[in-house]
């Protein structure tokens, strides 16, 4: 469940350092964030800036050097490993750049699979991802698999996987990298919709106009969170170095 200002996903002072000594790098340092039920949050910031790094903490991929992160009122770093992913499979959904589809599997079987290692029955879970391709335009490419559909394609069966079932948080790094615009701003207003229905959302995003989707953006540079309400006029400005 949410916590009681309805924050799903909480970042509280959070460290990321890969290495020790001379050679460590410091992917975040210090970075908090709270993101509500119903508010889609856009990361913006320069390459190498911590965003990605930021998005894998909150969905339990990577555990913090220091700090806390909490999804759902769960603090991630006192869950054993199966109630984690658990909770991945059942309240947070990913959109990565590198998609991360399984060759093997058909689109929709791609799709119905966190649901059914979830516990969902083969055919309600086939029902349920067919229902998910059609949101993003693929109700007849189900049976297809990934070699056999193109690179905008493979994005769109990766975003119906993340929006699957009752997804509480959802993390988008570059959502629409493969995509044309069209179909870029389809799927934007796709996750725009469940955000409004009640999830909360990051989006990691180079461009000004897709974090105009989001309620608030804040920006990283150098793993640390320099404007928590940066307007997207000033964006910029930020990301030449030349803003506050």
């Amino acid at each position: 469940m949410t916590t009681a200002d309805g924050a799903v996903l909480e970042v509280r002072d959070v460290h990321r350092t890969h290495g020790a000594g001379p050679a460590a790098v410091h992917a975040l340092r210090g970075v908090s964030l709270t993101v509500r039920a119903g508010e889609l949050v856009a990361v913006m910031g320069p390459s190498g800036s911590g965003k990605s790094t930021l998005l894998a903490l909150a969905g339990g991929l990577d555990g913090p050097s220091a700090g806390e992160i909490h999804v759902d009122g769960q603090r991630l770093g006192a869950l054993d490993r199966r109630r984690l992913a658990q909770l991945r499979r059942r309240r947070i959904g990913y959109i990565f750049q590198n998609l991360n589809l399984i060759a093997s599997l058909t689109a929709v079987e791609n799709v119905a699979l966190p649901l059914e290692l979830d516990g969902t029955g083969a055919r309600p879970a086939r029902r349920l991802a067919l229902d998910a391709l059609a949101e993003v335009g693929l109700p007849e490419l189900g049976d297809r698999f990934p070699d056999q559909l193109s690179g905008g394609q493979q994005q769109r069966v990766a975003i119906a996987r993340a929006l699957v079932g009752e997804r509480r948080l959802v993390l988008a790094d570059e959502p629409t990298g493969a995509l044309d615009s069209q179909t870029g701003e389809a799927v934007l207003h796709l996750l725009r919709r469940r955000i409004d229905a009640g999830a909360a959302g990051v989006l990691v995003t180079h461009e000004a106009r897709h974090a105009a989707w989001a309620d608030r953006v804040i920006f990283l540079r150098d793993g640390v969170l320099v404007d928590s309400t940066a307007p997207l006029g000033d964006v910029a400005q930020l990301l030449t170095g030349s803003g506050r």
